[in-house]
């Protein structure tokens, strides 16, 4: 038959970098006839980050309607659109379960395998590689990536691999233990792809002078968090918080970490579903109807933690027999205010080593969206946390790591 028949085509190298959730499921689904599939992983064994997710428990996406998920990425939930709705939850799910990996729905919408291991979630992902020709290479780090007439040159400890297509599959910067040291953001930089400073995103906030520091454990479902820098409000978000010994962590204060700066001032109204206005004339009601009784007994019953209004009674120099019926009005009113508006100043945030993911990366502009392909250079691909997008807790990061996946292996394989 003559070289041009379709039987005798050139195979083309597909090279990921990263062996992650997102690089092992985009090279599971490129692979194919005509197509050379390699991963490079820098750790001895691929999927370290993906096995401590969900405290090794691995939530790996959410229920409900994929739509509603857009609004999960701050701003930039719009860019996911092609691809959470190429690739949805319910898509994701189904997956596993045709891999003979069921999946459970917590009550709060929280997805995890029915086996509660993210190892499992892993093998299933090793097992599909395997399956179709995938090969993974770990313990080799990419040293440098470079260019040419449409071809990748991609260096490695071991040599240099030339790719026809190249994805930066390399994660973020946070738990740089298990690799995630931010190597995607170089090798973009180094290929001439605009990328986004970066910082610690969902990452427990730390305030000066905790107030609460031996309260830690106790945490409080609903509240409404209000950010402040230079005295105009930037952000506010309701959600669950949780003392810690050291400051605020929970699912609300890390969702709400990517838009705090230090020296900002988080206002926590502490009574659930409420405004601070609403909470406040809560309060005060309370506490005028008290009468005889206790001002620690009638906060109590809001509902508040016995401990925290102890603290806040101290806060405010008030005895704990104190009866409502002697509380002074400015007391009354201080107390109103600690409990709809308590400020906290933010002196830092958590840093890579305890964020679960990484605010900035590759620029959005730089790519697109129907693709996740680089829009200035053909065949170079950028897919799950190495770009600029981090998600809610919940998982909503892990469901774009597999959805940016999808598409772009999608794309490979019309190559």
């Amino acid at each position: 038959m003559p070289p041009g028949n379709a039987r005798y085509k050139v195979e083309s190298t597909v090279v990921i970098i990263g062996g992650g959730p997102a690089g092992l499921f985009c090279g599971l689904q490129a692979a194919g006839v005509g197509r050379k599939v390699i991963v490079l992983e820098k750790k001895p064994r691929p999927g370290r980050k993906l096995l401590i997710t969900g405290s090794g428990q691995c939530n790996i996406t959410h229920d409900g309607e994929i739509a509603d998920f857009l609004s999960r990425y701050g701003d930039n939930g719009r860019f996911l659109r092609p691809a959470l709705m190429n690739f949805t939850n319910r898509d994701l799910i189904n997956f596993f379960a045709g891999q003979g990996l069921g999946m459970e729905t917590e009550p709060g919408g929280k997805v995890f395998p029915e086996t509660r291991r993210a190892a499992d979630v892993l093998s299933v992902l090793l097992a599909g590689c395997a399956s179709r020709g995938v090969e993974i290479r770990s313990g080799e780090p990419v040293l440098s990536v470079e260019r040419e007439a449409d071809v990748f040159t991609v260096t490695t400890a071991a040599g240099s691999i030339r790719a026809d297509i190249l994805v930066i599959a390399t994660g973020g910067a946070s738990y740089p233990a298990t690799g995630s040291t931010g190597d995607g953001y170089t090798f973009a930089c180094s290929l001439g792809q605009p990328t986004t400073e970066i910082a610690p995103a969902l990452a427990p906030v730390y305030p000066e002078n905790h107030p609460f520091a031996d309260l830690a454990g106790i945490s409080f479902e609903n509240l409404t968090f209000t950010v402040y820098r230079d005295g105009r409000r930037v952000s506010q978000r309701v959600g669950d918080l949780l003392f810690t010994h050291t400051g605020l962590s929970g699912p609300g204060v890390l969702d709400l970490s990517r838009s705090i700066r230090p020296g900002d001032v988080v206002r926590v109204t502490f009574l659930p579903n409420s405004t601070a206005e609403a909470a406040r004339e809560r309060v005060v009601a309370a506490l005028a109807a008290g009468g005889a009784r206790q001002v620690k007994t009638v906060l109590s019953a809001l509902p508040l933690p016995e401990r925290f209004v102890r603290r806040l009674l101290d806060l405010a120099g008030i005895p704990p027999p104190e009866t409502c019926a002697h509380l002074k009005k400015d007391l009354r009113k201080t107390v109103a205010a600690s409990i709809a508006e308590f400020p906290f100043t933010v002196a830092r945030l958590g840093g890579f080593n305890e964020a679960m993911a990484t605010r900035g990366g590759v620029a959005l502009t730089g790519v697109n969206p129907k693709t996740m392909e680089s829009k200035t250079i053909k065949n170079l691909f950028f897919i799950g946390e190495v770009l600029d997008i981090d998600g809610d807790t919940g998982g909503y990061n892990l469901q774009a790591a597999f959805s940016t996946a999808a598409l772009a292996a999608r794309h490979i394989a019309t190559r």
